[in-house]
């Protein structure tokens, strides 16, 4: 026990395992690599010693990526002290049997009745291209400029893979071609390659414009044949119609199908055995770097405290059990045990929570140009945001200098913001001029906190009761923020299962141009842009922020009191129990009632309905029924009044 729990972080250096491992970046696990990853990552530590992208980025001495390995040696070592301090003095044996409980509380929950399909679409990118320009067959390339957004199976056999700069792949690649993105085909391709896999489920979840999970147990039962031969039909399908490839996976949840859908790639499928025992043996050898959800970061740390593989999960449960708050005890164990969901359904618009535009350029240093670009990007979002039915309540201005470093400046408003590109361009111009004077290559805007306008309100709900009261600007602003507190407690208070906790840098991301708008391609060509209305969502779940909500003084029921007609509100809270009441008739003449809040119909009296009433509003919608009936109906056309300022990075840019 001693030699496993004490053992030092290792120090950080240019040539350390850890630094050279970072070199790889995210994409080092991606099927078709070349095998001897340590010595691609050599060259390229040697190859990009003195490029300007890469001091930025910090692949020479004294440089961010050094510092961020050297920042993680330190989380490590961190981590570790924290195991020491929690081992010492306590019974391991008992903490042991205490997980070995949970684990069977946890074996109750898997379930083997659902088949899982995650498909996922070889090199989409280059196999699009390699159908438009037949003549790349056999040939390594890649897709992007600057920095590739994919390669072609021949040039990861060099080293080559996405999110690699141009001139580092050359290096390993000497007769790689780089074709240009054409977003235009990925789309149509990508449309005709998801009707496909809708024939087979029409509820599939897409994970993105290439990938997707699939819930084929109807579809096997209606039509009397097994997984496989469903799967191979299906693909074969995807074939015919686009003569592009596709790799799946068959599990009994959408982890496992996801992680098996990599076993034979490409143009392959692997069927892992619906039993406990073979998916336990599946998952024992299985690195922790292949469970979704599990970056470089988690990797990293999970190595210093001995979790290679799934399987250490088991031995160190004691350490984990102890380390709850930093590693995700369930997470863990849950997929030790290879058990997640199998819940398979489309997005949703009020999943949404983002809407922006970026646009990358050659190095600027003009103010006016500058400003031109943002009024472009402004423009561009401003339209998205019509189109879509969006407005929000925050703007992010982001900006890349000419050294790669990324900064944010945000504004957050009292008022949803307008649509019109007139005021997001102000909005844009008040965050960027302070920063300013500034050489950078690429600028957006970005909306968070959003209202979906499209949404359908009841008819004479909850909304239509509250119009007739006048609220002031400032008691709309208290119960705003009761409504955001409230917002951020229920947040808080939910576990989540299916990831690791969010409580390291989020930097294993790979490149991808449709939610990113092509910030990192063309690093010195043409100018790209790129909205993200809908077309390729993160298959990661977003991660949450901390917000820090005003303090407010006195707030009493009074403050929060609203009257609306005869009926006066002063205690929204007052039954809490989240229970009907029993009866709605208490006394006097029954009559025919609508309630204002929930649009039913009662049979009962006066005091019943006030009673009714009284539970409608106990479920915390009065707040914002309050705040929404008492605003505009449309967002205003002129520019909203500033809250407060914040500064997503800190310190200001040199």
């Amino acid at each position: 026990m001693k030699s496993e729990d004490t053992q030092r972080a290792p120090e950080p250096s240019q040539d350390s395992a850890s630094l050279l491992k970072r070199l790889a970046g995210p994409s080092s696990t991606k099927a078709g690599l070349a095998k001897d990853q340590d010595a691609i990552n050599r060259i390229i530590a040697e190859v990009s010693k003195g490029s300007k992208f890469y001091e930025a980025s910090g692949f020479c001495s004294n440089a961010n990526e050094k510092r961020k390995d050297k920042e993680l040696s330190e989380k490590v070592a961190k981590i570790l002290k924290q195991r020491d301090e929690a081992l010492r003095g306590v019974d391991i044996r008992a903490i042991e049997r205490s997980v070995d409980h949970l684990i069977e509380e946890l074996e109750e929950q898997r379930d083997l009745h659902q088949t899982i399909v995650h498909v996922d679409m070889d090199a989409f990118y280059a196999s699009v291209e390699l159908l438009h320009d037949p003549s790349l067959e056999g040939k390594p390339f890649g897709v992007g400029g600057g920095v590739l957004c994919t390669a072609s199976y021949e040039a990861r056999k060099y080293g080559v893979r996405s999110g690699m700069a141009e001139f580092v792949a050359r290096k390993l690649c000497p007769d790689l071609i780089v074709v240009k993105l054409n977003f235009g085909r990925y789309s149509e391709m990508s449309k005709q390659c998801m009707r496909v896999f809708r024939r087979y489920d029409p509820n599939m979840s897409a994970a993105g414009c290439d990938e997707g999970y699939l819930n084929i147990t109807q579809y096997c039962r209606d039509h009397q044949i097994d997984a496989d031969t469903c799967v191979q039909e299906m693909r074969a399908a995807v074939h015919r119609e686009t003569q592009l490839t596709v790799s799946a996976g068959i599990a009994p949840n959408k982890m496992l199908a996801k992680i098996s859908s990599d076993k034979n790639k490409p143009n392959g499928q692997f069927h892992l055995p619906f039993d406990r025992d073979s998916i336990k043996e599946f998952m024992r050898d299985l690195s922790i770097r292949k469970v979704p959800g599990v970056g470089r970061v988690h990797e990293r740390l999970l190595d210093g405290i001995g979790v290679k593989n799934c399987g250490d999960i088991y031995t160190h449960r004691a350490t984990l059990y102890l380390m709850d708050k930093q590693f995700g005890l369930r997470f863990l164990l849950k997929t030790y045990l290879g058990i997640a969901s199998n819940v398979v359904q489309p997005g949703r618009r009020e999943e949404r929570l983002s809407i922006g535009a970026e646009r990358t350029f050659r190095s600027l240093s003009d103010k006016q140009m500058i400003l031109a670009k943002l009024e472009e990007v402004a423009n561009e979002l401003a339209g998205d945001m019509l189109s879509g039915g969006w407005t929000g309540k925050t703007v992010t201005l982001k900006y890349k200098l000419d050294t790669y470093e990324v900064f944010t400046r945000a504004k957050s408003f009292d008022h949803w913001v307008s649509q019109n590109k007139e005021d997001l361009f102000a909005i844009g111009k008040e965050l960027l001029l302070p920063e300013l004077p500034l050489t950078i290559r690429l600028i957006g805007l970005r909306v968070t906190k959003l209202k979906d306008l499209h949404a359908a309100e009841p008819v004479g709900g909850i909304k239509h009761f509250f119009e007739v009261s006048s609220s002031s600007p400032r008691k709309r602003a208290r119960l705003e923020a009761d409504i955001e507190e409230e917002q951020v407690a229920d947040t808080e208070s939910r576990v989540d299962e299916d990831s690791m906790p969010d409580l390291y840098e989020e930097e294993d991301l790979e490149p991808d141009p449709f939610e990113n708008g092509l910030s990192d391609q063309d690093m010195e060509g043409p100018e790209t842009s790129r909205s993200d209305p809908h077309f390729k969502p993160r298959s990661h779940k977003p991660r949450s922020r901390a917000r820090t909500i005003p303090s407010r003084t006195n707030p009493n029921s009074e403050d929060r009191a609203e009257s609306s007609g005869s009926r006066s509100v002063s205690n929204p809270g007052s039954n809490l129990s989240g229970k009907a009441p029993q009866s709605l008739a208490v006394a006097g003449e029954l009559e025919e009632h609508i309630c204002p809040i929930c649009s039913k119909q009662l049979a009962t009296d006066n005091q019943g309905l006030n009673t009714h009433i009284d539970f409608c509003l106990s479920k915390g919608a009065i707040l914002e029924a309050q705040v929404e009936a008492s605003s505009p109906k449309k967002p205003t056309q002129k520019p909203t009044r500033l809250g407060t300022t914040s500064k997503e990075q800190k310190g200001r840019p040199k």
